[in-house]
């Protein structure tokens, strides 16, 4: 009689094999600890855009549900005044794919990181996956691991990261719903956030095609700044690809 296959693992019990793991343990704590800057700089855009939405005029039950289920604060404040003006849904749907068009950028590296692992995780993981998520992510661990499958201590270190910048997303995003009517407009605080990115970014700079990729992304995004619908984000993403392949094949930088 042929033995029956071992039974899939459920996310329960996946959940409680890495909690009893230390070596996932560590690996969480540290990213709870290294992505302190980055959540720092959610708040503060996260509270940006929940007085913005608090304000735009949309139905509170829906800037709730945007506020809890949409992880993107640009597309998020790009829609708000098109869902308040009644624009088609299409258009609204189309502006936010635009502005989020750099997730495709991070999903071909990630890629190397996550491809191996089921479709069902990834997506979890992929609605996770913030900016300074990533940025912190690739300087941590430069080299994918083989056939593209994350190790349980990496992949403790991805949720200690992700869970903290969610949370800490949805925490300040909520309260600026709450509290915008008392939030004056001159805090500055998605500048504050813009800066802290910048904390992130910074440190990726190390070496010169990286650095040329950078130069060239600031260029076009500054003199694109007239592009409708954050297409000058768009032509600096494919600038700075462009910028970084010619760089690897000019200085012979490793892949």
């Amino acid at each position: 009689m042929q033995a029956a296959p071992p039974a899939t693992p459920t996310w329960r019990g996946r959940w409680h094999a890495c909690r009893t793991d230390r070596a996932w343990r560590a690996a969480f704590a540290a990213g709870c600890r290294d992505i302190t800057g980055g959540a720092l700089g959610s708040s503060a855009i996260g509270l940006v855009v929940g007085v913005a939405m608090a304000k735009s005029g949309v139905d509170l039950r829906l800037v709730l549900a945007m506020s809890l289920l949409v992880f993107a604060s640009t597309s998020q404040l790009a829609a708000l005044p098109l869902m308040a003006a009644g624009a088609p849904l299409w258009l609204i749907v189309a502006t936010a794919c635009v502005l989020n068009l750099r997730f495709m950028v991070f999903s071909a590296n990630w890629r190397m990181y996550l491809g191996g692992h089921r479709r069902s995780f990834r997506m979890l993981l992929a609605y996770l996956a913030g900016d300074p998520v990533y940025a912190r992510f690739v300087q941590r661990y430069p080299r994918p691991p083989a056939g593209g499958r994350a190790s349980r201590s990496q992949l403790g270190y991805f949720a200690g990261m992700a869970l903290t910048n969610w949370a800490a997303w949805h925490a300040s995003s909520l309260a600026g719903i709450v509290l915008a009517d008392v939030i004056p407009a001159a805090w500055g605080l998605r500048f504050v956030g813009v800066l802290a990115l910048l904390a992130l970014a910074l440190p990726a700079l190390t070496d010169r095609a990286v650095c040329l990729s950078a130069l060239v992304a600031a260029a076009v995004a500054l003199g694109a700044t007239g592009l409708p619908m954050g297409l000058n984000i768009v032509a600096a993403l494919l600038a700075a690809l462009a910028a970084g392949l010619w760089a690897d094949r000019r200085w012979g930088v490793p892949r």
